[in-house]
Formats: C-alpha cells, structure tokens, sequence
C-alpha cells in the first residue's frame, strides 16, 4: 500500500491526544511533527505533517518535513514521488529541491541528484538541510569535497544538535562510521538529554566493534526515552550476544581441558 494514501488517514493517532487539554492547531501539529522526527520515530513524524497540511496545505515546511522523513525510513522512491509532489505547488523552494536531490542519489541517479543539487543552492543555499543534503549527494558521488559541505552545514548552525545528529545519520548511512560516531558525538556536546544521539552514537560505535560502548549508549538512550524501542531491541541483541559469547568461551575451555 503506497504510503500517499496512509499519510492522509486523519484519526489513527489522535488518541495520543485525547486526554490533554491542548488546542491541535498547525503550530501545534508542527511542533509535534519535528519533535517526532528529533526522537527519530519517523512514521509519527509523517502523520503530524500531513495534520498540518490539513491546516495549511501551503505550509512548505511540512512538505519538506514528509519527504526528510520517507528519506530517513529509507523509502527514496516515496520521497522523489512526495517531493514531486511539492514541487508543482512550490517548484523553487531550495529544501525540497534538495531533499529531492538526496531521494534521487540514493536511488542511484548520481546525474539528476547533482542537478538538483545545483539548483537547490542556485535557489537560496542558506540553510544547512540544503548543504547536508549537497555533502549526501556528494558522497553517493564518492567525492571528497563532501567534507566542504558538512562544514558549512555546522558553520551555519554552530549550536545546532539536529544537524550534527542528521550529518552523523548521513555518514553512517555510507558506512563512514568513525566520522559518524564524531557527528554524533558533537551532537552530544550540545545535548547531552537528546536520546536520538545517544542512540545513534550507540550504532556507530557497534559497527565499529565497541560494544561495551555502544550498550553504555543505548542504556543512557533508554533511560532519556523509555519508550524508546530501538534502544530496547539493541540491548537485548547485544545481551543476547554477550550470553552466546560467553558460551563459545566456556565450551571452548571445556574442549581444551578434554
């Protein structure tokens, strides 16, 4: 089932609200949207977008936010089709051109993502989504001047976590993890309460074999967000590793005194 339909449902998560005593307004549906999307639960995130859109259906940043958000849950081919989509109402904005331009590098179409890219800075290159997004399209490019392109993205938003947290998914996405876990890192020495950068600091330094690090990661993650399930599932998995490893060791020990 094509995810334009499901992005439409309009009560499927309105019981999230039901007991408080708030007015669900676009601000409101736009705040909720990004912070969803700050705790990377992805999905949330695309349903409080397409509240707002229901407000405003000419509220750009709520477009831009769904196409980000398909990007994150690895759905390139839904992003380029939402990002169309936008496109004929708002066919300048740089945000959406960008992230259309991520869609399209991930996808494998290097030539039209680069042509996107130009276009998003030739609109406004001001914003660091637009260079986050030019350094992903360089790196599906296998191009080192990606490195340029992450440090305007910083250099526009010195003390923004998002962006490190965001640069740090980029990375790990390319399987760069060392350069990941020092994003994520950054982004823990903004905020040090943010769940989604521990957690994210957790898979960098699991895929680079420091698990006793990562489980300390995950841990600190879970106990910011409880509900957090990412976080849950990683140290179980971990736990359950650790119990069969240590079961090779004692077999091992038996054979050998055998």
């Amino acid at each position: 089932m094509s995810r334009f339909s499901s992005l439409e449902f309009n009560d499927d998560f309105e019981s999230d609200f039901e007991s408080q005593q708030v007015t669900k307004d676009e601000l409101f549906y736009s705040n909720e949207a990004r912070a969803a999307f700050e705790e990377t639960q992805f999905e949330k995130s695309l349903r409080y977008y397409a509240k707002v859109l229901e407000f405003n259906p000419n509220n750009v940043a709520a477009w831009a936010g769904q196409v980000k958000a398909l990007i994150e849950l690895g759905e390139f081919p839904e992003a380029k089709l939402w990002a169309e989509k936008a496109l004929e109402k708002f066919p300048d904005d740089s945000e959406l051109l960008a992230a259309k331009a991520v869609a399209l590098g991930r996808m494998g179409d290097l030539k039209a993502a680069l042509a996107f890219s130009d276009a998003s800075i030739e609109e406004r290159g001001g914003t660091p989504y637009i260079w986050l997004a030019r350094g992903d399209v360089l790196l599906a490019r296998k191009e080192k001047r990606a490195d340029y392109c992450f440090e305007k993205a910083f250099m526009l938003a010195s003390g923004d976590w998002v962006v490190r947290w965001c640069a740090s998914r980029i990375r790990s996405f390319y399987e760069h993890f060392s350069i990941a876990l020092k994003f994520a890192q950054d982004a823990l020495n903004l905020n040090p309460g943010s769940s989604a950068a521990w957690l994210q600091a957790g898979h960098c330094q699991l895929a680079l074999g420091l698990s006793g690090l990562a489980e300390n990661s995950f841990t600190q993650a879970k106990q910011l967000n409880p509900d957090c399930r990412e976080a849950r599932l990683a140290l179980d998995s971990l736990s359950h590793n650790g119990w069969f490893s240590r079961m090779r060791s004692s077999l091992r020990q038996f054979f050998h005194r055998s």
